[in-house]
């Protein structure tokens, strides 16, 4: 099996458990906001300490990098601000399922935003293993007492979220490729390090001066809450060193496709933590999205 894919399915492992984690710690004492910087505050030292490591085990030089890596680093940072900002704030809405049945769209749309920014494609048969898995996350996040109310689904605070979190996602995972191709390295795990650690940096120092303006206090309720918010850093480093490392090997678009694992893996942990049983149609949506990822892999 190729590298990208284990990769790819590794980092939704991490990125469902620093979901967990941070909708947990967002309904204490943090604001949305507050628990986006809680995921970037902790990760961006480990992230420099094992990039530095990395390279003084390794003996290579710090690697070159165009002016071109900085354009497309710092829009990938900022709209992945934005992203998890959106996916946060959408713990606190009822309908939370219809928000992140949207959000999964962002496989498409970085599909699209690929092809434009990057010209990245994708073969026919690659864009239908997409869409085949599309439908089974739309399956799986099927709100119960909506079914039939399709203007509900589309017209309301949670759906705008989670389209605009997959629209951001899409554009930062485009602009961490484009940031990671541009660095003058053989070496994946190398590129996606010094990738992650600039943007990681830059993300901690401005959402923690956009905090400090806007939402004073806020910061120094993260630091308070280091106990449990060092492990959203810790699984959002994992996370994200694991996506950069793909992203430098695969088409993002193919990256995310089999990254829609994670909807299998908080379906799980919904059976394993909390006693809940599987119904046919999340048994359909399972199906559709293994035979998808299965797809993408045979077909991209």
């Amino acid at each position: 099996m190729e590298a990208w894919i284990l990769l790819s399915v590794a980092a939704a492992a991490f990125q469902t458990l620093r979901f967990m984690l941070q909708k947990r710690l967002s309904m204490g004492a943090l604001t949305a906001g507050g628990a986006t910087l809680a995921r970037f505050f902790y990760s961006a030292p480990l992230v420099v300490a094992l990039t530095l490591g990395y390279l003084a085990l390794t003996g290579a030089p710090l690697p070159g990098f165009s002016l071109l890596f900085w354009l497309y680093a710092m829009t990938g940072g900022l709209t992945q601000i934005l992203a998890t900002w959106c996916v946060v704030a959408l713990f606190a809405e009822r309908n939370f399922a219809v928000g992140i049945t949207f959000k999964k769209t962002e496989v498409v749309q970085t599909a699209i935003v690929g092809l434009i920014v990057l010209g990245d494609r994708i073969s026919a048969l690659g864009l239908g293993a997409i869409v085949l898995g599309l439908v089974g996350v739309l399956i799986l996040s099927d709100t119960p007492g909506l079914e039939r109310r399709w203007l509900r689904r589309i017209a309301n605070r949670a759906a705008f979220l989670g389209l605009a979190s997959g629209a951001f996602f899409a554009i930062s995972a485009v602009g961490y490729r484009g940031a990671t191709l541009e660095i003058a390295s053989q070496d994946p795990l190398l590129r996606a390090g010094v990738t992650l650690a600039v943007v990681t940096l830059a993300q901690t120092f401005a959402l923690g001066a956009w905090l400090i303006w806007r939402e004073p206090g806020q910061v120094r309720r993260v630091a308070a809450a280091w106990r449990s918010a060092v492990w959203i850093g810790v699984a959002g480093m994992m996370g994200s060193l694991l996506w950069f490392t793909a992203f430098t090997l695969e088409n993002a678009a193919y990256v995310f496709a089999v990254g829609q694992v994670e909807v299998i893996f908080s379906l799980a942990a919904s059976v394993l933590f909390f006693g809940e049983k599987i119904t046919r149609r999340e048994a359909l949506g399972i199906a559709l999205v293994t035979l998808s990822v299965i797809a993408v892999v045979a077909f991209r």
